[in-house]
């Protein structure tokens, strides 16, 4: 873990932030303030470069919590930051991790920066538990061609509707039982059913090849592509600034609406 500087404000009486820079002495000396590092003095809060110690650029980093209601099951939409520059960040609550925001995701508007919230891939955390809101049954295949591991043909009967909910990059799954399969992520799919063409192509290499004869299909949308937020009781958020400017946050805001299972 790397060294830090803790500082204590006597007007809080608390601990407000960390510091990057890690000093072998420090002085408040004539309303500024002086410290040692390597042999070398150092007087702070006089040079135009921010974020810079001992020559070294660095990092602003800030973490924070939503946890209202902290009983409530919420969905976190969005995140907006009221402050004079785009930051990046990742948010991640008890029961999903989210997608990391780069700086240039975040959309200005109205004089705040505007990012969308989206659980940071589809696959479930566990079998025991799958994101429900982006889960889709499609039904008992006809039959598999496994020929070519890396793109799995799934056959379906024309009376079986794959449907338009489902997207190119979407994960399919089988269910045998209680057993639930990953098989792949959805290359391609024809839903043709005046020439009887009704097939997915899979690529089953970061999942399982399917068993060649029927079984039930469902599939669970492409969470990083479809906005459902991040789902938790509460939700974490880090933003980091790498800028060497004086750059200011003022509040952080998130749009966040009850979830109903």
């Amino acid at each position: 873990m790397p060294n830090y500087t803790l500082t204590y404000d006597d007007g809080v009486k608390g601990f407000p932030s960390f510091y990057t820079f890690y000093p072998d002495w420090m002085i408040g000396m004539n309303n500024y303030f002086y410290t040692f590092n390597k042999g070398n003095l150092y007087r702070h809060n006089t040079n135009e470069r921010r974020n810079n110690y001992y020559g070294q650029d660095f990092s602003s980093v800030l973490t924070s919590v939503f946890n209202d209601e902290a009983l409530i099951n919420k969905i976190f939409k969005t995140l907006a930051l009221e402050s004079d520059d785009s930051w990046e960040a990742s948010v991640s609550s008890d029961q999903q991790s989210g997608n990391f925001i780069d700086k240039d995701d975040f959309k200005l508007k109205e004089g705040g920066y505007f990012g969308y919230l989206r659980a940071e891939n589809s696959t479930p955390a566990a079998t025991t538990q799958y994101a429900l809101r982006s889960a889709n049954g499609i039904g008992n295949n006809t039959f598999a061609d496994i020929s070519n591991p890396s793109q799995v043909r799934v056959n379906f009967s024309t009376t079986v509707s794959i449907g338009t909910i489902l997207s190119i990059g979407d994960l399919l799954y089988t269910k045998s039982g209680s057993v639930v399969t990953l098989i792949g992520k959805v290359i391609d799919k024809l839903e043709d059913i005046a020439n009887g063409e009704n097939y997915l192509i899979v690529d089953t290499t970061a999942g399982n090849l399917p068993p060649t004869t029927s079984v039930y299909y469902f599939f669970i949308k492409n969470a990083t592509a479809e906005s459902h937020g991040i789902l938790g009781h509460y939700a974490v958020f880090t933003l980091t600034n790498n800028s060497t400017e004086s750059v200011e946050l003022f509040a952080v805001e998130s749009e966040v609406m009850k979830s109903f299972p």
